[in-house]
């Protein structure tokens, strides 16, 4: 046949679109032509393949070889291609009866030599072959455990063009790799970060804690070396495990990023990023053109994002959290495409209570103005703030918590076991609803499907007037006192619940001026 298909896929950030290759080898001017808004990557991609295919012993043909690229519309990139490429040259030229292989996406990288390689994005490509109907996908052999995560489909890896030839010639069955069925999870926090380990912080404890289980967002104010990083840190392991959605979305943004999968399966912690406080507007929430760059934001979904020392970064980049803090996906406009990608992260941010950091020495030791102490926080924008549920004040530990004979600490284990009931309560509740925290509900559901009953309301209300809440201060107290009723185990929250919320939001008491 002078003309040949195959599958392959090209990735954006997270996203997978289905490419058809085509192969046309006809008489004319020697040579090789790509068209379908191929990149310089796919352009590049003349080269590896004819030396690819001499080095499995396929004479290059010596014909004018045309390979389309469709949608035609749509900006390709990267070596993904490759694999695919090779074979509709080759199929095209010599005129197999790829049979059984029709249906098949092929996704890797060449070597000049013919090895095959890996490349980024596979589990995205599996996710997307699955969806297009595809039966099964051939990979480098290195990435089959990335593809293996996805069920439904069957994952053949290769270690060299001669066997993805040996596949559509029907001369070798390949090993089929079926869908992993275990999921694990990776103990990275039980094992090295644990709340046992930080001493005394009762208060900041309990506030993560009430974090935890409503996924609400937080702030930690506090002179240097107190333990917010510390506290932070642990956060994740008192947060209730991925469901096995959530994790196969955590790791396809993995996969995106380079990040290799190993062959335990899904990994069921939720992830952690915390950038460093030179971060550009770009590394956080992701963007570029071409192929975008997947933001810190991104990495963080399903998980805590956690902003050390907040006032030190530009404040173009704090506020960039806005958006995502209520929409959970950040998207990203260009000229040629527009692209959402999935944020749905825990912030905690920490800071100093003033450029010196010691404001809140009970010594006196700070010399900073009143002046200098607002100009620091007020880094951190208002509307930022007013994102954040619970803010917390943390205070330097007492001798008595590092007596050798003091009560242990709780583990993060005895801590997330009430976080998950905690949710389970919520869950239960907001079943009917596209919610599964009382973090994510909105101000306007919330009060019309939960409301306060009405002296609760009445009492927020004074507060509003008193000019310390804001309207969406007060929609944030209500959820917070809704977690804290599921904590609690109780059916509607109390006076009791609503005051602690509150006294966890009110930035008079809990943020100096």
């Amino acid at each position: 046949m002078s003309i040949a298909r195959t599958l392959s896929c090209v990735t954006m950030a997270v996203t997978g679109h289905v490419i058809e290759v085509e192969a046309h080898v006809s008489a004319g001017v020697v040579g090789m032509n790509v068209t379908g808004l191929a990149d310089v990557s796919i352009n590049e991609a003349k080269d590896r393949v004819r030396a690819a295919l001499l080095n499995c012993g396929v004479p290059w043909p010596q014909k004018r070889i045309t390979v389309g690229l469709s949608p035609a519309w749509l900006p390709k990139h990267g070596s993904g291609l490759d694999l695919s490429i090779a074979v509709s040259i080759f199929l095209a030229e010599y005129g197999e009866d790829v049979g059984s292989w029709r249906n098949t996406l092929f996704f890797a990288e060449l070597g000049l030599d013919g090895r095959v390689r890996g490349i980024n994005g596979t589990l995205i490509a599996a996710m997307t072959a699955r969806a297009a109907g595809c039966e099964r996908i051939v990979v480098a052999d290195v990435d089959v455990a990335q593809a293996k995560l996805v069920d439904g489909i069957e994952v053949v890896g290769v270690t060299h063009l001669r066997q993805a030839i040996a596949l559509i010639k029907g001369e070798w069955q390949g090993e089929s790799n079926e869908s992993l069925d275990g999921d694990t999870e990776i103990p990275t926090f039980e094992r090295d970060l644990d709340f046992a380990q930080v001493r005394g912080q009762r208060l900041a404890k309990r506030g993560l804690e009430i974090a935890a289980a409503g996924g609400h967002h937080c702030a930690l104010l506090g002179p240097p070396g107190v333990g917010k990083t510390l506290l932070a840190a642990r956060l994740p392991s008192v947060l209730p495990q991925l469901e096995r959605s959530a994790a196969l979305e955590v790791a396809a943004v993995r996969s995106a990023t380079g990040d290799r999968i190993n062959d335990h399966g899904l990994c069921l912690t939720p992830p952690f990023a915390s950038p460093h406080h030179t971060a550009s507007y770009t590394s956080l929430v992701g963007g570029g053109t071409g192929n975008p760059v997947i933001g810190l934001v991104t990495q963080a979904h399903r998980g805590v994002l956690f902003m050390d020392e907040a006032p030190e970064f530009a404040t173009n980049v704090l506020d960039a959290l806005r958006q995502p803090l209520e929409s959970g996906v950040v998207t990203l406009s260009r000229k040629t495409f527009t692209l959402d990608l999935p944020a749905r992260f825990q912030l905690v941010i920490a800071a100093n209570p003033c450029p010196c950091g010691m404001a809140l020495d009970p010594r006196g030791s700070c010399r900073c103005t009143p002046s200098q102490r607002r100009r620091y926080l007020a880094r951190i924008s208002g509307p930022l703030m007013d994102r954040l549920d619970i803010r917390l004040v943390v205070q330097p530990p007492s001798v008595i918590d590092f007596d050798p004979v003091a009560e242990l600490p709780e583990t993060s284990s005895d801590i997330r076991a009430r976080v998950v009931r905690a949710r389970g309560r919520a869950l239960d509740r907001l079943q009917q609803t596209p919610w599964v925290t009382n973090g994510e509900i909105p101000g306007t559901a919330l009060r019309e499907m939960f409301p306060l009953e009405p002296t609760l309301a009445r009492e927020l209300a004074s507060v509003l007037a008193g000019g310390r809440l804001s309207a969406r201060g007060m929609d944030r107290v209500t959820r917070v006192a809704w977690t804290i009723a599921d904590l609690a185990e109780s059916a509607v929250p109390t006076k009791e619940h609503v005051r602690e919320a509150l006294s966890l939001r009110d930035s008079e008491q809990q943020w100096p001026s």
